[in-house]
């Protein structure tokens, strides 16, 4: 005790928060609740259950480092009950030999959902093609539970050795869903999805949707870093262009019902911690995950047990969150 009064004492003139710093979103309701000694209620997602309501989204493959990775985040998603979206599969089409950068299906489990990535102008190419075969191959060697598009005009307009897109994507996952039984998902990649956009996708049988919203890693701007100089400063304001998660949330809030109910959702992009993220799922009407990207990748850089502390971490905060927190209309 008189350690513990000690440091009060010390750290008291460091511990002074100013008051315009203090959180609008949320009630704190510090009286109506115990400490939480029960787990999170189960998430349904893909008719599979997770633990908690966070995805790893999508981010690497192909390298000799996206294997490590990756193994440390499945190793994760199946202890901690997570969802996982794999990186770009587009090498895997081609042929296998980096076929273990993305093999985690036996490490992630079958009761979890999983799920592989492609581009919208890949997809394009192999309808045109009538190669859908070798697509629908790689999501059977990966053993996916579907198959997220990710939908980037932009970044592939803006990097270097990008592919054209010829027809809307609207209509290239309209075929898509026509030739394929696969659950499909469509993702964007930093600049998020506008209403019209939105509302044209959930009108199609797509299983849901993952946001990418404004606010997170770009890539958009991910690609100009790897161009010219002039091209850099030509297209630049393209990168302020976008939808931040909020907003789109409230952009699924307003379409009607029948629409959103029964769709898959994940909100991503911008989501700097998991408060942001929960206070985003409670807005949203209906059930939502939240994923995150680049906060993952930085700890499967490291040693596991990292990674570990920090999903614990999330973890416990998800559960006082539901405790004490009620959010503001």
């Amino acid at each position: 005790m008189e350690s513990r009064k000690n440091d009060h004492i010390k750290l008291t003139s460091q511990s002074q928060i100013e008051k315009h710093l203090c959180d609008p979103r949320f009630y704190y309701e510090p009286a109506l609740n115990a400490h939480p000694n029960q787990e999170l209620p189960e998430i349904s997602f893909l008719n599979k259950k997770m633990k908690m309501p966070v995805w790893v989204s999508s981010m690497t493959g192909g390298t000799a480092q996206a294997k490590e990775i990756n193994t440390k985040l499945a190793t994760a998603c199946h202890e901690f009950g997570l969802g996982m979206g794999l990186g770009s599969c587009r090498a895997l089409l081609k042929d296998s030999a980096r076929l273990s950068d993305f093999d985690m299906r036996s490490i992630i489990g079958d009761e979890l959902p999983f799920l592989a990535n492609l581009g919208i102008a890949q997809v394009e190419k192999l309808i045109e093609n009538n190669d859908l075969n070798k697509l629908q191959d790689m999501l059977g060697i990966l053993r996916v539970d579907g198959l997220f598009v990710h939908l980037n005009p932009l970044q592939e307009f803006l990097q270097p050795e990008g592919d054209s897109i010829l027809v809307s994507p609207i209509e290239t996952i309209q075929r898509l869903l026509e030739k394929m039984k696969s659950p499909i998902f469509v993702k964007e990649v930093g600049q998020g999805i506008g209403p019209g956009s939105l509302e044209a996708l959930l009108r199609l049988d797509i299983a849901g949707l993952e946001f990418g919203a404004f606010g997170g890693t770009n890539f958009s701007q991910l690609e100009l870093l790897r161009s010219d100089k002039l091209k850099n400063e030509v297209f630049k304001s393209f990168t302020t262009v976008g939808h931040t998660a909020e907003e789109m949330v409230g952009f699924l809030n307003a379409l009607p019902n029948e629409l959103t109910q029964n769709k898959n959702i994940i909100i991503s992009g911008g989501i700097g911690n998991w408060l942001d993220g929960y206070y985003l799922m409670k807005k949203y009407k209906h059930q939502s995950v939240f994923g995150q990207a680049s906060a993952f990748l930085n700890k499967a850089k490291g040693d596991y047990s990292e990674l570990r502390a920090y999903l614990e971490s999330i973890k416990q905060g998800l559960k006082m969150a539901e405790s004490y927190l009620k959010i503001r209309d």
